[in-house]
């Protein structure tokens, strides 16, 4: 049985990761310095800063293989405001230079670091029909935010610590999405967001919804299982690039809006408004992950985002009987 921690544990990613990780016979250690909010099912939950070294102590005594998902991050509305942008570079750099010098420190050789799409340059994403992004585009840098800039700057990091004897497998994820994660506050991704807008415009009996922009900017998303299946794969193996993780068949936002809203069974308009947009266009190009293991992801975007629609149904569903429970009283 393999002492595993995984960091970022009451996170979207992080808490599936702990559930498929314990049932597999693994004892997990899930840290996060915040609550679990939709339950987490592993041996062991410490809420714990991890900014801070002292508790990196406690959080990786003892353990066998790393998993470091932790991050300060959110969609375009958390990440591309001006007033977080000191705050993501700070809490994510002490939070990622903290974890690799405690694994480091314990002996802990085998580590997964989790990175992402965001790293990719801004001139390679300026178009809505973009080439799928190879792993070799990242360099000349020119991330589109500080979330980016460090992520960049800690893949950097973690080829340095392979210097200690260390197997560090990076991956870059591609827009992870699928029931149990953020879906209203402000930290929420496309898919969840859109979700949320379709259920309450049907509910509230509207005819439109909002989306930022035109709507024609374009993302790959790829469904939590695919992404876990595809983690197991690259943290096993013998790989020492960076590697994607995601789909490769993007589409535009208003296009993800009409997928949300026929699996809704809603016909809403769109109102297209100011917001964050990002790059332009986004893609992975999955040509080294299928080469290297022989596997591309398996769920649609149909099923998965029925799936993702059902859950957050569900608890606005909970939302509303807690507030008319309250109101008849």
């Amino acid at each position: 049985m393999t002492r595993i921690i995984v960091t970022g544990a009451a996170g979207f990613i992080g808490h599936h990761l702990c559930k498929r990780l314990k049932e597999q016979g693994h004892f997990v250690r899930g840290v996060d310095w915040k609550e679990p909010k939709y339950g987490l099912e592993c041996d062991e939950f410490l809420k714990l800063d991890l900014r801070y070294r002292n508790n990196c102590i406690k959080a990786f005594e003892g353990i066998d293989e790393a998993w470091l998902l932790a991050a300060d991050m959110g969609g375009m509305g958390f990440i591309q405001n001006k007033d977080n942008q000191a705050k993501i570079m700070y809490n994510n750099t002490m939070i990622d230079f903290n974890s690799l010098e405690e694994c480091k420190l314990n002996g802990i050789k085998k580590v997964l670091y989790s990175s992402s799409a965001c790293i990719y340059p801004n001139y390679k994403q300026t178009k809505t029909d973009i080439a799928g992004l190879k792993e070799s585009d990242a360099y000349p840098a020119d991330p589109q935010d500080t979330y980016g800039w460090e992520k960049i700057m800690m893949e950097q990091l973690c080829q340095s610590y392979r210097n200690y004897g260390m197997d560090i497998k990076i991956v870059r994820f591609h827009n992870i999405y699928g029931p149990e994660g953020t879906y209203k506050g402000g930290r929420e991704k496309s898919p969840a967001a859109i979700c949320r807008k379709v259920i309450i415009a049907k509910r509230d009996c509207k005819t439109t919804i909002e989306i930022w922009g035109d709507g024609n900017q374009t993302r790959s998303f790829c469904y939590i299982d695919d992404c876990l299946k595809a983690l197991e794969m690259v943290m096993y193996s013998d790989i020492s690039e960076p590697i994607n993780i995601g789909r490769d068949d993007m589409l535009s936002i208003n296009e993800l809006a009409k997928i949300i809203m026929e699996i809704g069974n809603a016909k809403l308009g769109i109102v297209h408004i100011d917001g964050p947009l990002g790059v332009r266009g986004r893609n992975s190009d999955n040509t080294m992950f299928k080469k290297k293991f022989n596997w591309e992801p398996e769920w649609s975007m149909k099923d998965g985002l029925t799936i993702t629609y059902n859950w957050i149904k569900s608890k606005i569903d909970e939302t509303d009987e807690k507030l008319n429970k309250e109101v008849m009283k």
